[in-house]
């Protein structure tokens, strides 16, 4: 196997897990409250902008890891008090218009702060270098801690989930919710840890998003359409199926945008080819999904199957 092609799947991984963190908190979100959140992107920005922010100013990474899963979690609380705790008993168009207007609100309360300038976040110290992983492929080692932490945060969920008492209140609570209220447990504080633990993935994928591209208004629309096809292709409800999925959309859409163009080179000129290539792995994507819904139309992992 040529060292393009392993760079590439680690590429594909790394992308993959980036989107099972954002993946994980809306489909726990939607699986067991019903709610469709459009703003979970608006999270993932929160995230990003409380880290660069903090890190800017402290010169410290860690220190703006902590405060972007703070502020993520915070904002992710409010807003289920706030506004989303009114939705819950209205139709999914409802819901829909709710969390659309979030996405208005945060980015121009981004914007009005902050300004759209762009922010650049350094890496963190000791993972500003490169490990070869195989002779003549040095790959960059906060990629691979990304990688790394994606695979704890998945191991982690399926501890909470599968063998702890908020664990069995998620899993209840996404199948039999009127029966776990009749049991005594509290629905609207078991929504709103559920709420927050979902913007603390997001924000954390924001925190790691930060050093790889740059925090801008508006990054969280740009990689919420992909976590919506992860969760499809998953199953809704299942975190077992957004890490499946968001590794299969990841890898999937890393390789056919590292060599489609290439390929095509070969037979068109270059700008035609780039163009089309790029037009091509965006719908690679968009083709899986159709092709596992056609097999599974549930997903791969349904919830309550």
């Amino acid at each position: 196997m040529s060292a393009l092609v392993v760079e590439q799947l680690l590429n594909g991984l790394q992308f993959g897990i980036m989107l099972f963190l954002l993946a994980a908190g809306l489909t726990l979100v939607f699986g067991i409250m019903g709610v469709i959140n459009l703003a979970h992107g608006s999270l993932f920005m929160v995230g990003a902008y409380a880290a660069a922010l903090v890190a800017q100013a402290s010169g410290h990474w860690w220190l703006g890891l902590l405060a972007g899963l703070s502020a993520a979690a915070a904002t992710g609380m409010v807003v289920e008090v706030a506004v989303l705790r009114r939705l819950y008993a209205r139709d999914h168009l409802d819901q829909v218009l709710a969390t659309f207007g979030l996405i208005l609100f945060f980015n121009q309360g981004i914007t009005m702060l902050f300004g759209r300038q762009p922010l650049l976040v350094q890496l963190p110290p000791g993972f500003a270098g490169s490990i070869e992983i195989m002779p003549g492929l040095p790959y960059p080692s906060f990629r691979l801690l990304i990688i790394a932490v994606g695979l704890l945060v998945a191991l982690g969920l399926y501890w909470l989930i599968q063998h702890t008492r908020i664990g069995m209140l998620v899993r209840a609570g996404a199948t039999h919710r009127e029966m776990v209220r009749a049991l005594g447990v509290d629905i609207r504080a078991l929504y709103t840890v559920v709420f927050g633990l979902g913007a603390l993935l997001a924000g954390l994928a924001g925190v790691m998003a930060g050093p790889v591209s740059n925090v801008q208004v508006g990054m969280g629309e740009q990689i919420l359409i992909l976590t919506f096809v992860v969760v499809v292709i998953g199953g809704i409800g299942s975190v077992r199926g957004a890490l499946f999925g968001a590794l299969l959309v990841g890898v999937t859409q890393t390789l056919l945008s590292g060599f489609v163009p290439g390929w095509l080179r070969q037979v068109m000129a270059g700008s035609e080819a780039d163009a089309l290539g790029a037009a091509l792995s965006s719908m690679g994507v968009y083709v899986l999904m159709a092709v596992v819904l056609l097999v599974k139309p549930r997903g791969l992992f349904p919830a309550h199957a």
